[in-house]
């Protein structure tokens, strides 16, 4: 009890002092608020493509790829896919033929607007009955491209990010030029996603296998029992997953690298920040030494003297913290950015706060660690003749 009673006197005469010593205490709030700040920043890159990625998800969507393939190494026959499609459980469309999206990915070329950047962006093959695959999928300007001809729709995102997507507009693709006849609008999804007719853009790029088939199915319920057909033809080598699972697969590679970016710069400006804060604190535990001594002397104990000062570490490193948090939610949170062509919007959530929060009572608990160690250790004599 003791003990206590001291602590809590001793971070009451610290936290009552703490107009007196401006410099220090703005020094500590100034490096947490910036480090907290462009960490929920950055952070907020992930949590934003995540929350893009599934923005458009469909829980009665399966894909069906190639057994043991990653993403664009895929391959699917043109009799696999046309055996896929008599498998139970799909769903079908106006015309009575089953729902399913025959899907053929190439890499192609372009170029932003304001930079003149090149980048590289997905040109999907697929058939004209997408619109029926995907109600959330409407079309702003144009129409949708016709089998057998060199026209490509793109969505909205391609016009606002990238040159050369105006109706009626040209683009080379493989030495072929397509037309550009019809704008899209996708839902929540705000990146570039350019479509054309699968049959044609295989037949430009010589392949003879579609990369994967998607599959509208009567009900997510419906999904188990087209798996296990699928699983119990032996002459077919293909695997069907839910479309959440597929895109939260392809979408693990760049969000560890958005996460890794973050947390780098976090942690650079991090410890410059604790550096910073350290200084900060010694400076304070300096101009106390003979305020220190005095309380030592008088029955005070170092133990008291140490856990006060992680205290008030701590609690100077909280506001930073909070200001960081709202601060990037005020001026990045729904901002739109686009690295790697890839257009979304940031997202700054509570779980960031509270991460940004998490680490900078870490930076004030190591700063107040050092501090506390180097109060502890003055010498009473030493700190009693000091002027």
């Amino acid at each position: 009890m003791r003990f206590l009673r001291q602590s809590f006197a001793l971070l009451r005469v610290n936290l009552e002092g703490l107009g007196a010593r401006t410099g220090s205490v703005l020094t500590i709030l100034i490096g947490v608020t910036c480090t907290v700040g462009v960490l929920v920043s950055m952070l907020a890159m992930g949590t934003g493509a995540h929350r893009q990625a599934l923005g458009n998800v469909r829980d009665d969507i399966a894909v069906v790829t190639s057994r043991g393939s990653n993403g664009l190494d895929s391959s699917v026959s043109r009799a696999d896919a046309n055996a896929v499609s008599n498998l139970p459980g799909i769903a079908r469309g106006a015309d009575g033929k089953p729902l399913i999206g025959h899907l053929v990915i190439a890499i192609v070329e372009g170029r932003r607007r304001v930079t003149g950047v090149r980048v590289f962006f997905p040109l999907i093959g697929t058939n004209p009955n997408v619109t029926e695959m995907r109600p959330e999928m409407h079309f702003t300007e144009g129409r949708m491209f016709q089998p057998g001809l060199h026209e490509l729709v793109a969505s909205n995102g391609c016009v606002h990010t990238f040159e050369g997507f105006e109706p009626g507009a040209k683009r080379n693709v493989h030495g072929i030029d397509w037309t550009v006849v019809g704008h899209f609008d996708q839902g929540h999804d705000l990146s570039c996603v350019v479509l054309a007719d699968a049959e044609t853009l295989m037949a430009v790029f010589g392949r003879n296998a579609f990369t994967e088939v998607s599959v509208r199915l009567r009900s997510p319920a419906d999904f188990d029992a087209f798996r296990s057909a699928l699983e119990a033809n032996p002459a077919l080598r293909l695997e069907a997953k839910r479309e959440r699972e597929e895109v939260e697969a392809r979408f693990k590679p760049l969000n560890a690298l958005l996460n890794f970016g973050a947390y780098f710069v976090g942690a650079i400006m991090a410890l410059g920040a604790t550096l910073g804060a350290v200084n900060a604190l010694y400076s304070i535990v300096d101009a106390r030494r003979r305020e220190l001594a005095t309380l030592r002397a008088i029955g005070f104990s170092s133990a008291a003297v140490v856990l006060t000062t992680l205290v008030e570490a701590s609690l100077l490193a909280l506001p930073g913290a909070l200001l960081g948090a709202a601060l990037a939610w005020l001026f990045c949170h729904d901002m739109t950015v686009s690295p790697f062509g890839y257009s979304f919007q940031l997202s700054v959530t509570p779980r960031l706060a509270a991460i940004g929060i998490g680490w900078a009572l870490v930076m004030g608990f190591v700063g107040g660690l050092l501090a506390a160690e180097r109060a502890a250790r003055v010498p009473i004599t030493t700190a009693l003749r000091a002027t």
